[in-house]
């Protein structure tokens, strides 16, 4: 059989110099194609699921989300093991997966069972799976750099519901996550003595805050041959300022009594402030925001990073002097592991060349054997585009 192979090569010289041209053309594609990354992913192939509750004990959840949720997804078919973990007000449930499952074949087989533990769980609650990214995908870290006028919790804002929300429509991107400042919230400080003056319990005033704060809609009214539609506009905030967000909440009626209201203003004070934290983002011993850049499972960092820093050089003109600063990204740590390689492929190629030569004595056929290594190095990410396996 290699006699016929070689009788072949030899007979259709043009056949396979085109074969090997178009093998070395779709190899070199695929070296600069197939996702790379410096850091090898050996984690496990699992899915997340995350529910919130606030204000519960680790106890509350374990009994009441993270059990249930642990019992209904050890069905999810593939799974290895599901590991549950409860803490204050939050539940974590990991479910592992064998390594031939595919990634998205087993997260929309979780998010299919979650639809039917969902009524066992507590009103309110809802689970919701984590990004479709690994461990590894923290690919690009960054900060706000605000003007001398602008303070941490503004800038959270910003950070949150403006740069947050354009870097996680970049290709390729799972989630932003912020770190750092604080996060303003309208805070309602209820005074426990007035309470108990006005006998009012403390889910009156939350239920009459909750309430005051919705649209309503209606029918429509005909008038002069055009049809109106009615709505009670009712939102808290719907463009207004901070102060007159504040005297909204605050002239909330919780109760009426022989005709005299009894509002949130005569019960509690409201105000703006951070809410709670458990951590800050330092830098050079300066507290700061900014946010991680979280790359989607199976993508190329160095694409995605590209895209991301295209996006961020956009955004700066819209942020009214607000600087972002890329602080890390795997860029660099990608070019000098692929520098290392390459200069290694290189050395070896060029000594197994001279060995060839000192043992055969034949320039030529030596040359003939010194062309198929880095072929076969071509081929190798050929078929690792083929076959979707990642160069890391």
């Amino acid at each position: 059989m290699i006699k016929s192979i070689l009788d072949f090569c030899i007979r259709e010289r043009l056949i396979i110099l085109i074969a090997s041209i178009a093998l070395v053309a779709f190899g070199w594609y695929s070296a600069r194609t197939v996702p790379l990354d410096a850091i090898p992913n050996v984690g496990e192939n699992q899915v997340i699921v995350l529910t919130e509750w606030p204000g519960r004990s680790p106890k509350d959840m374990e009994d009441q989300i993270t059990y249930p949720l642990s019992v209904a997804l050890q069905a999810v078919p593939g799974s290895k093991s599901v590991r549950g973990k409860s803490m204050f007000g939050f539940s974590f449930v990991q479910v592992t997966f064998d390594d031939d499952v595919d990634f998205y074949w087993a997260r929309s087989r979780v998010a299919e069972q979650l639809t039917t533990v969902s009524g066992s769980l507590p009103a309110d609650v809802t689970p919701t799976l984590a990004p479709d990214a690994t461990a590894l995908g923290q690919i690009y870290y960054y900060v706000l750099e605000p003007p001398p006028d602008m303070d941490l919790a503004e800038l959270r804002s910003k950070q949150d519901f403006f740069v947050k929300y354009a870097l996680q429509s970049v290709d390729g991107v799972a989630e932003v996550a912020s770190i750092g400042g604080y996060v303003k919230q309208y805070q309602v400080d209820v005074d426990p003595d007035k309470l108990r003056y006005h006998n009012i319990p403390l889910s009156k005033i939350i239920d009459a805050v909750k309430a005051s704060n919705i649209d309503v809609g209606a029918k429509t009214v005909e008038s002069g041959g055009m049809e109106f539609i009615v709505r009670g506009k009712g939102f808290i905030g719907s463009g207004k300022t901070e102060q007159q967000t504040i005297d909204q909440i605050s002239n909330t009626v919780v109760l009426t009594r022989s005709g005299v209201p009894v509002r949130v203003r005569d019960l509690a004070q409201v105000q703006t402030g951070p809410a709670f934290r458990r951590g800050a983002l330092d830098l050079n011993g300066q507290e700061a925001v900014g946010g991680v850049v979280v790359m989607r499972y199976g993508e190329n960092p160095r694409d995605v990073i590209e895209r991301v820093e295209a996006k961020v050089a956009s955004l700066e003109s819209e942020l009214g002097g607000i600087k972002i600063r890329g602080i890390y990204d795997r860029t660099l740590l990608i070019d000098e592991t692929v520098a290392t390689l390459t200069e290694a492929l290189g050395q070896e190629t060029l000594i197994t060349i001279v060995v060839v030569v000192l043992f055969l004595l034949h320039v030529r056929a030596s040359i003939t054997i010194a062309i198929t290594l880095p072929m076969a190095v071509l081929m190798a990410f050929a078929a690792m585009k083929l076959f979707g396996v990642d160069a890391n």
